[in-house]
């Protein structure tokens, strides 16, 4: 017999990890709801006609398609089956596919419920994506994203919240972070100074790898895209800005001082920065002019969050996007927002070990019974501590105090109530600590009070 498996770069995850794994899906859900944004939900599975052109020829292939229901080859022309052309048959066989990001399904569902939301539009979604990449390291077919974004509001208080946002829940998970923002608008000065402005694409993927290839390897790259020697040179002093944040940012304005585009990313900086101190963000953020991250997409402030004790890529990413829901024929809807990479952030806290001693969804005291009526005895006990919230469990099985006591080992529970007839007949239960070892008579009130 076949031993059972699952498809590659997807994984099984225990109770245990799955623990895990909801501290940090509360611990980012409760932030955003401070911020007065709410969840929403879409299927997995979106009509490829919303999904397909929207992520490049790349994106296209990474697609897991689905294929239509019943025959789904009855109707398809002979020729085209014998044709095999890939892309044509795909369209014949499949009307759906599993969703490849939030962000498309997002904008779909924004064009559709125009009419139920309120504008400006806070919403967060936090659900499983899919992408048929080769799996390796780090990199799955099935994973979570965790994002959060704002439409409909042209406002910078929405990346100061973002920015509070990403102080918060760090600080709550207890990760050290530098918070890295950039502006689309200061790189596209840029490249009209040194008049290259048709070029912003190719310069910015390069100078997104200084810190990968070092800056020799970088100007080599601008040079192959056909891009001149005098502007290459021109972008040097560019690329070896230094000093605080303000210092780069006076250094810029005299630099970009001739485009009007980057003269108005230097204000939004300049702004955002002003009202990140007067509220005291903890973070520390850098001013860096070779963060870029998918510069086709964003139009104004972009962001990447680095874990300052862990050699891991960015666990948060960014930015402002002037066209959301265009694609779906709404014009105008700018939105900005950011993602948290939860199986980053997963693996970050597990090499750490900073998830908290006590795990809420643990069991905390199970009751270890003699017989029939001892268990009958501890139902009303396990109904009153579960109503004050306590995790509680009674062996169901009847069996040897040494099993009884080998399964709250196994499953870490802290605590165990025995019943025996001597408790029984003082209304009281024997109290063992599992971790000291230590017992106690006690009722149910003093029970209460030792486990809570």
């Amino acid at each position: 017999m076949q031993k059972p498996s699952i498809p590659k770069g997807t994984r099984d995850f225990t109770p245990e990890e799955m623990a895990k794994r909801n501290y940090i899906f509360d611990t980012i859900k409760s932030v955003f709801r401070l911020y007065g944004y709410q969840q929403i939900e879409t299927p997995a599975m979106e009509n490829l006609s919303t999904l397909m052109g929207k992520y490049g020829d790349e994106g296209d292939k990474l697609l897991f398609k689905i294929l239509n229901s019943g025959d789904f080859i009855a109707g398809v022309p002979e020729e085209d089956l014998l044709s095999r052309n890939s892309v044509k048959l795909t369209k014949e066989l499949s009307e759906k596919g599993l969703r490849y990001d939030l962000t498309v399904p997002f904008a779909r569902f924004v064009v559709q419920n125009r009419d139920k939301i309120t504008f400006p539009f806070k919403r967060y979604q936090i659900q499983p994506v899919w992408r048929a990449d080769r799996p390796q390291k780090g990199r799955y077919r099935e994973f979570y994203q965790c994002d959060v974004d704002v439409v409909g509001s042209d406002s910078l208080i929405n990346e100061l919240e973002l920015i509070q946002i990403v102080d918060e829940v760090y600080r709550r998970l207890g990760i050290r972070v530098c918070l890295k923002i950039n502006n689309r608008k200061i790189l596209s000065g840029i490249a009209e100074i040194i008049g290259e402005a048709d070029k912003i694409v190719d310069i910015t993927v390069a100078i997104d790898k200084l810190d990968k290839i070092g800056l020799d390897k970088v100007n080599e790259e601008i040079a192959s895209k056909g891009i001149s020697q005098s502007a290459i040179e021109k972008l040097q002093p560019i690329l070896h800005l230094n000093g605080t944040n303000r210092e780069k940012l006076a250094q810029l304005k005299e630099i970009l001082a001739a485009s009007e585009v980057g003269m108005k990313g230097v204000e939004e900086m300049q702004t955002i920065l002003d009202l990140c101190d007067k509220v005291s963000v903890s973070t520390p953020i850098e001013l860096d002019l070779t963060l870029a991250r998918g510069l086709n997409y964003y139009t104004g402030a972009i962001f990447e969050v680095k874990a300052l004790d862990v050699q891991i890529g960015s666990i948060t990413g960014g930015g402002r996007y002037d066209n959301l829901t265009g694609v779906f024929g709404m014009d105008g809807m700018s939105g900005v927002g950011i993602s948290f990479g939860a199986d980053r952030i997963y693996d970050v806290l597990n090499q750490l070990n900073l998830y908290p001693q006590t795990n809420k969804e643990q069991t905390r005291l199970l009751f270890v019974c003699f017989g029939k009526e001892e268990q009958n005895y501890s139902l009303p006990w396990a109904l009153a501590l579960r109503n004050e919230g306590v995790n509680v469990e009674i062996y169901p099985e009847l069996a040897k105090m040494k099993k009884q006591m080998g399964y709250a080992d196994s499953k870490h529970i802290p605590f165990v109530a025995i019943v025996g007839e001597t408790e029984m007949a003082n209304q009281q239960v024997m109290l063992k600590n599992m971790m000291t070892g230590e017992q106690e008579l006690v009722t149910l009130h003093e029970l209460k009070a030792r486990i809570m």
